[in-house]
């Protein structure tokens, strides 16, 4: 067996083969075309939306809009919290905006939690 197919996206078998243009699995008789790596990666630089589908960009102003408790302190983020000239980042898992907030500092936050003003 080759060692560089991936493996079945419907059962995780390992045990897929090429048949033609396509990938095979045997064990459950799934066809599917291979992606690239050129395919799968994004075309341009990824669009961050806020809670209600509004297009941030660096240096905005957002409100925050569910109360956040702050990891690793007895502090709080109230709604309606403004943060003002926030920047955008590949953060850790979903937190893709870097800001300070006053009161507590900096941080990050996730964009699903703010509203744009």
């Amino acid at each position: 067996m080759n060692e560089t197919l991936p493996p079945c996206p419907e059962c995780s078998s390992e045990l897929t083969y090429e048949m033609g243009s396509l990938l095979v699995c045997p064990l459950c008789a799934h066809e599917w075309a291979p992606v690239s790596a050129e395919d799968a990666e994004p075309s341009g630089p990824a669009v961050i939306t806020d809670a209600f589908g509004t297009v941030l960009a660096d240096g905005d102003t957002v409100t925050v809009i569910k109360d956040l408790k702050v990891k690793g302190s007895s502090s709080v983020i109230k709604v309606g919290t403004k943060v003002r000239g926030i920047r955008l980042v590949d953060g850790v898992g979903d937190h893709d905006i870097d800001c300070k907030v006053e009161g507590v500092g900096s941080m990050q936050l996730k964009s699903s939690l703010v509203k744009k003003v």
